[in-house]
């Protein structure tokens, strides 16, 4: 026997044994569907009855899905450093894989974040966002115009869609969670045309527990459609957390039979008290599984209170529709894995550093959309992903990746193979999204980022006779975000899935940003070797739109994604469908190689709020793949390019010093900051501060030329509609004088009483006097002074909050082996954020906590922590109380 296997075989016993001794757990639950027939998408446009999309312009970000995290101990939780697995992906061999067929971009005009999801059927492809959804032909071409959710579900647009293809019955299926009452949504098509035929849809509005089903997660089985969510209840007397899982009546549903049931099955053994985001297994073709079985996964990781041991947890869920008390969901088991650690920042939600803009949300404790199951004819395969942290001195985000497999339908699983990948160039990768085809061969699509480079969506993959435990597939780019996110909310999950139509082509869908616009990119493509010649568009660089001329120039990057050099062929675009404007690219595109390629003939884009469409393409001879020739583009010349420049310089004009709220910055004597190589503009967005917008502000700021006779003038803007431009009515300051050099001074502003909540960009301008510029044009240029961009987070509590909290009684006990209690009596009744830092300043342990009865409590233990001095806040929003320990 080779030691190297010896794990797996004991997580086989070990799965076996604890499957027969604990004893499974009746439903907890019935009860009915609330069924309606909703008019086909064509009908109900003739009816007047369609809505079009829309966001929601009192408050353009999405409710969070985290209400809680998973409670993190400092210090606790292998690995230490690494990612035990990332060497192993690091020396691997890596091959060339064909890149994409072809790319669409589904929507720009979403919510924040806009939940990208999508399902590739025989006929189409349906894919949706936080609000709406939209349905193409296979070629990428609109079968339909976007639709709101609300032209399926009724009451509010509540958001968090998944779309998902029933392949066995040939149905498109697009859920919502709702609010209102507390609930989901789910519609399935009455036929395989979603454009043509009607809806069958169906409401579960109960859930005896009277909490809103946050980050809903929908998968297919043989007997159930099943629905999991953030939605758990504690066990304090052993500390264990108590998940939920739903099961819909499939057959039922199908046929539009009004009297489909819901049963409700409660999880034990969850040992953890946060976010919760298992799922279950979801059957990715037409070969389903014998009836019954059904697999839910969760990860359980060993930096987490009460968790000893990095592992999995499975469950398994029976269904007996005609008695429902025979119905079951087993005890967990536990499958030990290799040490991972899943926690950033120690539970917070601002995470990954992008070259501009605030850290994003990693999506931490959350198995990713969707857990996938496939029937192969000798056994069964489930592959399913989640983030980590495989560098948690200098934090890299990295995918830890799982192929687990039974013999056969209801055996034990065991991991057949588990990975962690890290992207190229020290980025990160997250978010990602798995999907198998028919012979085995693996694809993951993700996004990356780093501090050089914003947000991209790309893939990898491994053949089936590769190497185990390592993704062999050389990473291909989708897309490139040509801007960056301008908060820390990204999207809450990507999603691939295979063609049915040909068990091959993986269809995935993510957002990326295009020139400010948060987006959705559709791409589709397979895993297999690179074509001998295949010469393609990867994108359109220029031009971009915002301040076109009548001279513009057309840029493109032109990729060689086949085995043979390519020269001397035929290029060309057009503008708006007229002629094409044809040229030459003479010099010679090495195999995996790209060149950057600008036409000679510019094209007049001068006038503005004019749509041009600008397709680009690529005419080699004998290219065997057609489907990546083209690049199609809408730019609209809005003369936006709100970014201004000192024509002098910085000096000691300007913005030598800022404070608002949180905000505090200071560049030193004659600090003159620039971003972008944009002399006298500094992009701080990483710097944010709350702003009630209940309550009166009080912005301070300092310039230092003394010798200047009457000061500079200082503006101050708030992008409340996140246009990336500044209107008159988001002027907050407004062409004040500031003198005193080297010397604080106060300006007061207040906010509009219904200033969209969220995070939003702040803008200050300020200039001398004597120069050139105009201190009320936000993008205009000028002669000396600065501009700085800053976020706030406007948010609307009453005054009194302030007080209530600061001058509330905060009690803490010192409890055996390092441990605390912090009990905080205040008037206040909203959730708080608990925060721990370090003595650099780096958040250690974040959570909210909910009051309970006349206090709040939270339980710190930092028995793992290292010796140290460590600050704690309790508070709501900026406003907080705090505490110092020292750890010996």
């Amino acid at each position: 026997m080779r030691l190297k296997h010896l794990p797996f075989m004991i997580s086989i016993i070990l799965t076996s044994v604890l499957f027969g001794q604990k004893t499974p757990q009746k439903s907890t639950w019935t009860g009915q569907l609330k069924y309606t027939f909703v008019p086909s998408i064509k009908e109900q446009i003739k009816r007047g009855t369609f809505i079009s999309p829309s966001t929601n312009k009192n408050s353009p970000y999405a409710k969070d899905k985290k209400i809680k995290g998973n409670k993190v101990i400092p210090g606790k939780g292998l690995p230490r450093q690494f990612d035990p697995l990332l060497n192993r992906q690091k020396r691997s061999l890596t091959k060339k894989i064909k890149s994409t067929k072809f790319t669409f971009e589904s929507t720009n005009q979403t919510d924040s974040p806009s939940d990208p999801t999508g399902a590739i059927g025989r006929d189409y492809y349906i894919t949706a966002w936080n609000t709406a959804f939209r349905i193409f032909n296979k070629d990428g071409t609109p079968a339909s115009e976007a639709v709101s959710l609300g032209t399926l579900f009724p009451g509010d647009v509540n958001g968090d869609p998944i779309v998902l293809y029933d392949s066995e019955a040939d149905r498109y299926i697009i859920t919502e969670f709702e609010n209102n009452p507390n609930g989901f949504h789910i519609a399935i098509s009455q036929t395989n045309d979603p454009v043509n035929g009607g809806w069958h849809t169906y409401s579960a509005e109960s859930f005896q527990t009277g909490t809103f089903p946050d980050y809903t997660k929908f998968s297919i089985w043989s007997d159930a459609y099943y629905v999991t969510a953030n939605i758990s209840k504690s066990d304090d007397s052993n500390n264990i957390r108590n998940g939920q899982v739903w099961a819909l009546e499939r057959d039922k549903m199908l046929n539009g039979d009004s009297s489909a049931s819901i049963q409700s099955f409660t999880l034990t053994g969850m040992v953890t008290n946060g976010f919760y985001s298992p799922q279950v297994f979801n059957v990715i073709d037409d070969n389903l599984p014998s009836n019954g079985n059904a697999t839910l996964v969760y990860l359980q990781d060993d930096a987490w209170e009460g968790i000893d041991v990095d592992h999995l947890k499975l469950w398994t869920i029976n269904i007996d529709w005609d008695n429902p008390t025979n119905s079951t969901v087993s005890a967990p088991i536990e499958i030990p894995t290799a040490p991972f650690t899943s926690v950033f920042d120690g539970g917070d939600f601002s995470n990954l550093s992008q070259p501009t803009g605030p850290d994003i949300d990693a999506m931490q404790g959350a198995i990713m959309n969707q857990a996938h199951f496939k029937k192969f004819s000798t056994y069964n395969s489930a592959i399913f992903n989640f983030v980590v942290n495989t560098n948690t001195t200098n934090e890299l985000a990295g995918i830890r990746w799982y192929e687990l497999r039974q013999n056969a339908d209801g055996q034990p699983w065991f991991i057949h193979q588990e990975g962690t990948y890290t992207a190229p160039d020290n980025r990160h990768a997250f978010g990602a999204s798995m999907g198998i085809d028919e012979k085995g061969n693996i694809a993951m699509a993700y996004s990356s980022v780093s501090t050089d480079e914003s947000i991209s969506l790309r893939y990898t993959g491994r053949f089936h006779d590769d190497p185990l435990n390592v993704m062999t597939g050389q990473e291909e780019l989708i897309v490139l975000s040509t801007s960056d996110n301008p908060i820390y909310r990204y999207a809450d999950y990507s999603h691939l899935t295979v063609d049915p139509s040909n068990n091959s082509d993986f269809w995935f869908v993510g957002e990326y940003f295009n020139n400010g616009n948060r987006s959705n990119m559709v791409s589709v493509f397979e895993i297999s070797e690179p074509l001998n010649n295949d010469i393609g568009i990867s994108r359109i660089e220029a031009p971009t739109g915002a301040t076109s001329t009548n001279l513009e120039e057309v840029t493109i990057l032109i990729s060689n994604y086949g085995k043979n050099s390519q020269s001397n062929f035929t290029i060309s675009y057009s503008i708006n469908g007229g002629a094409k404007i044809t040229e030459t690219f003479n010099n010679t595109l090495l195999p995996n190689s790209s060149a950057v390629y600008t036409f000679a003939t510019t094209f007049d884009m001068s006038v503005l709020n004019i749509n041009y469409e600008i397709k680009t393409s690529t005419e080699l001879v004998g290219d065997e793949n057609s489907q990546n020739d083209s690049k199609i583009i809408n730019i609209t010349n809005s003369n936006k390019n709100c970014v201004p420049e000192a024509k002098f310089g910085c000096m000691e004009d300007g913005i030598k010093q800022i404070i608002l709220g949180d905000i505090n910055v200071d560049n030193g004597e004659d600090g003159c900051n620039s971003t972008g190589n944009i002399l006298g503009y500094v992009d701080r967005t990483k710097y944010i501060t709350d702003l009630n917008r209940t309550e009166k502000h009080i912005l301070e700021v300092q310039h230092n030329w003394s010798e200047s006779p009457s000061g500079q003038a200082i503006s101050v803007w708030i992008d409340y509609n996140d246009n990336s431009y500044f209107d008159e009515n988001e002027n907050v300051i407004k062409g004040e004088m500031f003198s005193i050099a080297n010397s604080l001074e106060k300006f007061e502003f207040s906010l509009p009483p219904n200033a969209n909540l969220g995070k939003h960009k702040l803008r200050i301008k300020a200039i001398a006097e004597i120069g050139e510029g105009d201190i009320k044009d936000p993008c205009g240029d000028y002669g000396f002074g600065e501009v700085h961009d800053y976020l706030v987070n406007i948010i609307d509590e009453k005054t009194n909050n302030n007080i209530i909290i600061k001058n509330s009684d905060l009690k803490v006990l010192t409890l055996s082996n390092k441990k605390y209690t912090f009990l905080l009596k205040t008037g206040y009744t909203g959730i708080l954020t608990f925060r721990v830092y370090d003595i650099l300043g780096k958040t250690i342990v974040y959570n909210n906590i909910s009051k309970s009865g006349s206090e709040y409590r939270y339980d710190l233990d930092m028995s793992y922590a290292s010796t140290g001095t460590y600050v704690i806040k309790i508070g709501a929003k900026s406003n907080y109380k705090e505490y110092k320990i020292i750890i010996k």
